[in-house]
């Protein structure tokens, strides 16, 4: 087994204070004798505290391993990695999200982490990941990675239904009816209450994971990148883009949508919701559950649904797509020395994606912290949950379909509708034709350049400027280095 090496004392020097969940000493930075391996990992953190030591120790236990997790803050994730990678030294396996996969991606082509690829198949767990999402992570075609699964698209609505009964309104079927309702919801009083005081669509300044990528991919926009004629170019050079801008552009002018979206928060867009102003939020249908305990809150009558399916002006219906992932783990060559040792660590990871793992990672200890109705969970003590569980649950590899993890008991319909519709994306998804492929350019440029389209979306959305002027933007993305980001990544599509 390896032996002690500066790598723990660097970790845990970029973590002090976080709380590792074993001492920063040498001895606890070996691998141990050769009974006993030692599985170094730096993980993402999204709850206030580390968890304590109890599912941890099961979960050594069960892999028949030590376990030397860091668990840091999501919020100063990044700046650890960065802090890392500049000083070579690393943990056995490593969490990076997809923007530090992009950046970070000359190092994986240079070898500095190993190919997986090949052990996979010596994995009868491991080997049942999604193709397609595998296909997703994959660098020069080779797999480096561990994904963590997220669903492909949780896009959709959440709307007022009992406005919508009110005035007559079904779900919208396409994009016509999905403009009638917000100009029915702005103009027709839904609430009832003979004032002028509701409109249709709560919006907010993001662009992605706020309403308009949503609406443009119903017009059937490309996801982020699209194919013309062989060449790959940016969603915004197609015409479907346009049609979007045009949408929300009358929807603007007409007071069918928040005048000030541009410039209005996430919590501020959803409390328009909350509080009975608007009466459609286009985004993560998974967002019901809470904006309904909210909404019920100030108005005990108030009714939500969920809906995915709005046409384009073609009939048919299409979403925006992930890649299948958020986040992904790899195993650096500078503490994984070799194959003995990434087997081991491997085979930690084929664990997790047993139904017995992944649901000790997800829920906790059956019993303790849930109890299965129906092969549903229910949470026995949130508060606990919370505590003990919910900073593990950054370990899940994979997803629940392939996992075979117990899914959640929904009370609440609307809930368990979602998650079934998030399934029913995947039907109609419309991928990014650049995912796995590297450009230098888009690597160094593209948050600089990305400023220049969102900045003239926006402009042209409330008026400030018309198509000539949003032209000139796009010519200026093509002077300022987006006519080699076309050329590299259209290069690297025809080798694939």
């Amino acid at each position: 087994m390896k032996k002690p090496g500066k790598v723990f004392s660097l970790l845990c020097a970029a973590t002090l204070g976080i709380g590792s969940l074993t001492a920063c000493s040498g001895e606890s930075a070996s691998k141990g004798s050769d009974e006993e391996f030692t599985l170094s990992a730096m993980v993402k953190l999204h709850s206030p505290e580390v968890p304590n030591k109890k599912i941890l120790e099961i979960l050594e236990e069960k892999t028949d391993m030590k376990l030397d997790i860091q668990f840091v803050p999501s919020t100063t994730y990044v700046e650890k990695v960065n802090a890392l990678f500049g000083s070579g030294s690393f943990p056995d396996s490593i969490v990076l999200d997809l923007d530090m996969l992009t950046q970070y991606h000359e190092a994986i082509q240079d070898g500095q982490f190993w190919e997986i690829g090949p052990y996979l198949d010596e994995f009868e767990n491991l080997a049942k990941m999604k193709d397609e999402v595998v296909e997703n992570t994959k660098v020069d075609g080779k797999i480096y990675m561990i994904y963590e699964g997220k669903p492909l698209s949780r896009q959709g609505m959440i709307y007022r239904k009992d406005w919508a009964e009110k005035l007559g309104l079904s779900a919208p079927k396409n994009t016509d009816e999905f403009y009638e309702m917000l100009r029915a919801f702005t103009e027709e009083d839904p609430d009832g209450n003979g004032k002028d005081d509701t409109f249709g669509l709560t919006d907010r300044n993001e662009l992605i994971f706020g309403a308009f990528k949503t609406v443009a991919s119903w017009f059937h926009t490309p996801t982020n990148f699209g194919l013309d004629n062989g060449e790959i170019k940016p969603e915004f050079m197609f015409p479907e883009y346009m049609q979007t801008l045009d949408f929300f552009r009358d929807l603007h002018e007409k007071g069918y949508i928040n005048k000030d979206f541009p410039v209005t928060s996430k919590t501020d867009q959803q409390g328009l919701l909350k509080n009975g102003n608007a009466g459609v939020y286009v985004g993560s249908m998974g967002d019901v559950q809470s904006l309904y305990l909210d909404t019920v809150a100030n108005n005990p009558d108030a009714v939500l649904d969920v809906h995915n399916q709005v046409a384009g002006p073609d009939g048919k219906f299409t979403v925006w797509s992930l890649p299948g992932y958020g986040n992904a783990i790899l195993f650096p060559k500078s503490s994984i020395k070799t194959e003995e040792e990434l087997k081991k660590a491997l085979s930690f990871y084929d664990y997790l994606m047993t139904p017995e793992g992944a649901n000790l990672v997800f829920w906790g200890i059956e019993g303790e912290h849930y109890t299965v109705e129906n092969n549903e969970v229910i949470i026995k003590d949130q508060n606990l949950f919370d505590k003990e569980v919910l900073p593990i649950q950054t370990l899940e590899i994979a997803e629940q379909e392939t996992n075979g993890r117990l899914k959640a008991k929904y009370d609440y319909e609307p809930m368990a509708k979602a998650e079934e519709l998030f399934i029913d994306n995947e039907q109609y998804l419309i991928p990014d034709p650049t995912v796995g492929l590297h450009s230098p350019t888009f690597n160094e440029k593209s948050m600089m350049l990305q400023k220049i389209i969102d900045d003239a979306t926006y402009q042209y959305i409330i008026g400030q400027l018309d198509k000539d002027g949003f032209e000139a933007a796009v010519n200026e993305w093509v002077k300022q280095g987006g006519d080699k980001i076309m050329e590299e990544f259209t290069a690297a599509y025809q080798k694939k």
